[in-house]
């Protein structure tokens, strides 16, 4: 793992990103499957989507959700 990787995490938990977010980026950006459909929400799917792109800037919309 690089540290650009934790150093993300560790400033979205700081800020109290939605944990649906983190898991969602961290899913994308280490290329894992998205989690079930049921389990599926927009949190999830704006965070699944940063991390593939390996974005680490948009997560201040999900701040204390």
């Amino acid at each position: 793992m690089n540290e650009d990787y934790y150093a993300a995490i560790d400033k979205m938990e700081k800020a109290n990103v939605s944990r649906d977010y983190i898991v969602g980026w961290a899913s994308g950006y280490l290329q894992n499957p998205k989690v079930e459909e049921q389990r599926l929400n927009e949190a999830y799917e704006a965070g699944y989507a940063d991390g593939e792109a390996k974005n680490a800037d948009n997560f201040s919309a999900w701040e204390g959700k």
